[in-house]
């Protein structure tokens, strides 16, 4: 099996530096790490309304903005038989060992609304400053799932950690 995902890193400024959100896979095959919110795309969903839909679905946030869809266009219009789109998003991982076989893809965005206590399968739904984030990851990376460990890193580098 393939899978898809669309990953969102929602940030906010914050009293001492960026905040993003995290959060706890409550799935029966998780081990509770911490993730980003997002999640397998549907049959013919597009990554952004994948992101969407799994933000709101396991956070109760309502994306508003979202980097890189300045640069979307799409080939709507031009055979109503098969259409495209092609955007930017911040970052992409594919796994190249392990149980799941997956491509996904990182988006920073900016969302609104009232973090749920609980969502979709996501427990401990939470705003974290980048900084304790970082002491976090570095304390031990591996309580951040699978997937997200190398987003997170890339993330972090990214804002020069």
């Amino acid at each position: 099996m393939f899978y898809v995902n669309s990953r969102a890193i929602i940030e906010r400024p914050g009293n001492e530096a960026t905040e993003i959100v995290i959060q706890r896979r409550t799935k029966i095959d998780s081990s509770f790490q911490f993730e980003l919110p997002g999640g397998r795309i549907e049959p013919f969903e597009s990554l952004i309304q994948a992101l969407v839909r799994e933000v709101k679905e396991e956070t109760g946030l309502d994306v508003y903005e979202i980097e890189g869809t300045e640069t979307r266009i799409d080939t709507t219009g031009i055979n109503p038989e098969f259409e495209v789109e092609c955007l930017r998003p911040f970052a992409a991982y594919q796994t190249i060992k392990g149980p799941i076989d997956s491509v996904g893809y990182y988006f920073r965005c900016k969302a609104s609304g009232d973090l749920l206590e609980a969502g979709d399968e996501t427990i401990d739904i939470q705003w974290i400053d980048i900084k304790k984030l970082n002491k976090l990851f570095m304390e031990n990376s591996l309580n951040f799932s699978d997937v997200d460990r190398a987003g997170i890193k890339y993330y972090l580098n990214h804002r020069g950690f």
